[in-house]
């Protein structure tokens, strides 16, 4: 059996033939593979819930889309048809969202329940009660928080090691193209500064919950459903409020003690990482729930685009002609339309439509942002796509009798998806900064209330920019500019990995310019 060597592991490949399978290679030399499974097994059972959790929301989002479509489609032969569509859609998502509470509420090694951060005085001097170890919450929340970062960005990290076990002992050809890639991407540090943040924004919408000092259920959604107890200065004991009734009073406004600023408390026991809103509720919980719907949107948005001007950019280059011109003449007419005249005629149409309710409204706006952002993709793609559809291997492959299909998937996919990827990335910063200034505006656009929005906090806090209140709009505008940033740096890594010409070129204009 192989070991790990360098030269056991040249022989292992010199023995794969071109038909051997994954498996077989995997068991020709088994032992890195098993290595790295036990480490992933072990970090998927660390935090079950919250990835079951989180692939549920996707798989959630997936099947009121497809239902979605196929509900618009057949309600133009029989309203019983889509009444069934509706119902099935209904059905089928209650079920998915039941699941993901229970998986939610599976107890792993980093949630709320392992290391709680909600607890109260005993007295005015102490000591703690019901938080992680006796420590105060402001202690207990940051201990948690640090160690959930660096979790998420273990696996981020376990994730291409497997990639990197993969292509060094188990896959057949010895170097690919996206060798070079991602060896240029490991040495790009602006691009390493983009995924670095585009991880961490991950983090925020996958452990959300487990990040923030309270949940968004409890401290915005259904505030007078839950109890806390709290130390009470004026009475001297231990009272019991609800979170609604507390925000009342820890509400920052700017004027006078009416003002929770950062990593403070409130008269209530409840740390605030950001502060809290006007309306009392914690600015770092509202961040976090508002991340979630915010990757989620812009996520099925722009893989929407993405696919459609993918797929176009491909027939239209392979086939050229009267084709390409329609494809034109249709990316023409969607450019055309003034996208926020298009959200409001969407949200009003559908205002009774049960898609309206479907992620608080987030599902048609990404419906609309995808449409809207396909053109710009296919304009984009429409170049390289073009460019190897005259390569001779095209040619070749055409005389060989490959099926169109077959060629594009083939021979003409790898050559675009690297373009693509760039020009996604930087597309989506539009689509978020997009999406909170419809938050911002309000008015029935945007994500639905009280479901957290990144714009809304900052339309929220408008008002006290110049005052102590200034962290309610000033920190989810900060956060705003750091995602699109990390996301442009993510496109700029991956451009100058796939052309490193280009980066070549811009030292050399650098040089020549300190020169």
């Amino acid at each position: 059996m192989a070991t790990n060597t360098g030269s056991e592991k040249t022989t292992v490949e010199s023995t794969f033939a071109e038909d051997s399978t994954l498996r077989s290679r995997i068991e020709a030399n088994p032992q890195p593979a098993i290595r790295w499974l036990a480490v992933a097994l072990a970090l998927l059972v660390v935090e079950l819930g919250a990835f079951l959790g989180g692939v549920l929301t996707v798989l959630d989002a997936l099947v009121i889309g497809v239902t979605a479509f196929f509900d618009v489609l057949f309600g133009y032969v029989s309203e019983g048809l889509a009444a069934s569509v509706v119902s099935f859609q209904t059905s089928l998502s209650n079920t998915i969202t039941g699941f993901r509470d229970a998986a939610e509420g599976l107890p792993t090694l980093l949630s709320r329940d392992t290391i709680p951060n909600q607890g109260h005085l005993a007295g005015p001097d102490g000591p703690w009660v019901d938080t992680f170890l006796g420590l105060e919450p402001a202690y207990a929340w940051a201990i948690r928080v640090v160690l959930i970062v660096a979790y998420s960005l273990f696996v981020f990290y376990w994730v291409f090691r497997g990639w990197l076990i993969f292509r060094k002992y188990y896959r057949q050809a010895n170097w690919a193209p996206s060798d070079d890639i991602v060896n240029r991407l490991r040495d790009h540090r602006w691009g390493q500064f983009g995924l670095i943040v585009l991880a961490l924004f991950v983090t925020m919408a996958l452990f959300g919950p487990a990040l923030g000092p309270t949940t968004v259920d409890q401290n915005i959604q259904s505030p007078y459903s839950y109890e806390i107890q709290y130390f009470s200065e004026e009475s001297g004991q231990v009272e019991t409020i609800t979170p609604g009734d507390a925000n009342f009073d820890s509400k920052s406004k700017g004027a006078g003690d009416q003002n929770v600023g950062p990593m403070t408390y409130d008269n209530f026991n409840r740390y605030h990482p950001f502060g809290t809103l006007p309306n009392g509720r914690d600015l770092f919980t509202f961040m976090m729930g508002g991340a979630r719907i915010t990757l989620i949107v812009s996520g099925l948005a722009i893989g929407l685009a993405a696919l459609i001007a993918g797929g176009l950019s491909m027939i239209s280059a392979f086939y050229s002609g009267t084709i390409d011109l329609g494809i034109l003449t249709t990316a023409d007419g969607v450019v055309s339309i003034p996208q926020l005249l298009l959200l409001i005629m969407v949200s009003a149409v559908f205002a009774s439509h049960w898609l309206a309710d479907v992620l608080d409204g987030g599902f048609l706006l990404a419906l609309v942002f995808a449409f809207t952002t396909w053109p710009f993709l296919w304009r984009a793609l429409r170049g390289p796509a073009l460019q190897v559809a005259q390569e001779e291997w095209i040619d070749a492959a055409k005389s060989f009798g490959q099926r169109p299909r077959v060629i594009m998937r083939k021979h003409m996919l790898p050559y675009v998806v690297g373009y693509l990827l760039v020009y996604a990335s930087m597309s989506t910063g539009g689509i978020i900064i997009s999406l909170a200034a419809l938050s911002f505006l309000g008015n029935g656009l945007g994500i639905t209330p009280p479901t957290p929005a990144w714009g809304r906090a900052v339309s929220l806090g408008q008002d006290y920019v110049s005052g102590p209140s200034w962290h309610i709009s000033l920190i989810p505008g900060l956060m705003i500019v750091v995602l699109v940033t990390g996301l442009n740096a993510v496109g700029d890594g991956i451009r100058d990995a796939i052309d490193p010409e280009s980066e070549g070129a811009s030292k050399e204009e650098t040089a020549g310019g300190g020169a």
